[in-house]
């Protein structure tokens, strides 16, 4: 080989390698519930009396979900004189109207309710929140964002936590309304239980930094104000929150028996807006927290779970990089024979997609959900992932060259039971025509590695190639044919009014 090919295979090697590694660490998780147990955290007592709470419902054009959200919040089971509920409403919409209205159908009936709009949407969600908080009389804070609906019991059953002085954030397990809407909102849910059965409950029971998820959970308002309050200065105020209270002593708690149920977005180009964003955020919290975190003294191993959890997005540039040497590498080595190919390529292989796979499949059995139904969904799973990596990676390098980014807030419809009902939303996301292409265009030229690699018999080298085309393809088609479809319905859409009149709301 030449030295520009030794160059290619070696950089392609390395990178698999390290996509191994973070799939590896998701063993590394499972080993840590395995060994400390799914820990419930039982409250250190009973708070008596109760604390005052504030609930705050940060909304912005949220007009088909808003009314059900207020509603929820007025039914959550907590004497009326220690509840306080904030809509924190930065919409340029009808919404705040249906909100204005609702609020007021509330307060008649003696709930403790107000309808706080700002000037400007500045600092996006952590702005509102920070707005909220300054206003708030409540000892314990309560976030729950549009698309959720939080039990009535939400707040009884999380609430005694705090009676142990350093607990300074409970967080709930997520739900899904709409899990079974579509293969899409299936593979969504199995990706977000991963999230919070295994990561959180890990986390949490081995000691280490967890965070909160930006809605469904209860937090100290001394802890907030304590870490410094909200920031918008990342795109994961939730995130870099949560690290800078943990850093200054804080205590968090999981509570996996307690659920919210929330809406998934059910369209690829709301999955990938919504992806892209955590994406961008886990990245600038990072650059924001590392130096303190490795600096902290705390153990080695909080300071290590930490790094990989900040950093773990950027696997997604990795798999971009990976997807450019792959083929490249693949010819180059076309004379090394087939068992050298699987003695190199299927290891990595089996690291980097069956540690993955069994951490979804354990999580979905914690939740006792069918092991064969989750296997038929690992591939499609392993698929979405990898048709992801551009989307995200293009947050991540934007976060990266520190550009400022935009806080775009994922569409919500209401879709219990409303098949297609997102495809007419005045909501719909971006249509995205160039990333659409490029994604397609990467599955079709994967189309024909893995036909090559066919013919010559390079059978270790598909399933790679199979999983990109999949992935590339299930991304960029469905953005396109969205694309196609929604022209003509968008050219007479109506626009949405920039100002409304309607019942009064609270300014401040």
């Amino acid at each position: 080989m030449s030295p520009v090919e030794i160059l290619i295979v070696a950089a392609y090697l390395t990178t698999l390698g390290v996509l191994a590694a973070y799939g590896c660490h998701r063993l590394h998780l499972l080993l840590l519930l395995r060994r400390h147990g799914a820990r419930v955290a039982a409250p250190a007592g009973r708070l008596d009396p109760l604390p005052r709470v504030t609930v705050q419902l940060p909304i912005y054009n949220e007009m088909y979900v808003v009314d059900r959200l207020i509603r929820a919040s007025c039914a959550l089971d907590y004497p009326a004189g220690l509840l306080e509920i904030q809509v924190l409403d930065d919409s340029t919409d009808e919404t705040s109207r249906i909100a204005a209205a609702t609020v007021a159908e509330m307060r008649d009936r003696g709930i403790d309710i107000v309808h706080l709009r700002r000037g400007a949407r500045q600092g996006y969600k952590a702005g509102a929140l920070d707005h909220g908080l300054r206003r708030a009389r409540g000892e314990l804070v309560a976030v729950f964002d549009a698309d959720f609906l939080p039990p009535p019991a939400f707040l009884a059953d999380l609430v005694h936590h705090f009676a142990h002085p350093r607990v300074g954030m409970v967080q709930a397990r997520w739900e899904h309304l709409n899990r079974d809407y579509s293969l899409l909102t299936n593979l969504e849910s199995i990706l977000l239980d991963g999230h919070f059965v295994i990561e959180h409950g890990a986390r949490h029971a081995a000691g280490r930094f967890f965070n909160f998820n930006g809605t469904a959970g209860l937090w100290r308002r001394a802890c907030i104000e304590s870490a410094g309050g909200w920031r918008s200065d990342t795109l994961t105020e939730d995130l870099d929150l949560s690290y800078r209270a943990q850093l200054k002593g804080w205590q968090f708690v999981f509570a996996p028996e307690v659920v919210a149920p929330a809406e998934l977005p059910a369209d690829i180009r709301g999955l990938k807006s919504q992806q892209r964003r955590w994406a961008r955020g886990s990245i600038e919290t990072a650059i924001r927290i590392l130096p303190g975190l490795l600096k902290a003294r705390i153990p080695a191993s909080v300071k290590m779970e930490g790094l990989i959890h900040l950093t773990n997005n950027s696997s997604y540039v990795l798999m971009v990089l990976l997807a450019a040497l792959i083929v490249p590498s693949l010819i180059i080595r076309h004379g090394a024979g087939p068992l050298a190919l699987l003695m190199v390529d299927l290891p990595l292989f089996i690291a980097s997609t069956v540690s993955v796979s069994a951490f979804y499949l354990r999580s979905q059995s914690a939740l006792g959900r069918s092991r064969r139904s989750t296997c038929l969904l690992l591939p499609p799973l392993l698929a979405l992932g990898i048709g992801l990596s551009l989307n995200n990676a293009v947050g991540v390098v934007a976060a990266l060259a520190g550009r400022r980014g935009e806080f775009v807030r994922t569409p919500k419809h209401d879709l219990r039971g409303r098949r297609g009902a997102w495809r007419g939303s005045r909501y719909a996301a971006r249509r995205g025509v160039l990333a659409a292409s490029v994604e397609t265009l990467c599955g079709l030229y994967f189309a024909g590695a893995a036909l090559h690699a066919l013919e010559r018999g390079h059978l270790a080298s598909l399933p790679f190639l199979l999983l990109f085309m999949a992935g590339f393809l299930g991304i960029g088609l469905p953005g396109l044919l969205g694309i196609v479809r929604d022209r003509p319905a968008r050219s007479t859409a109506p626009r949405p009014r920039k100002a409304l009149t309607g019942a009064p709301a609270r300014r401040t």
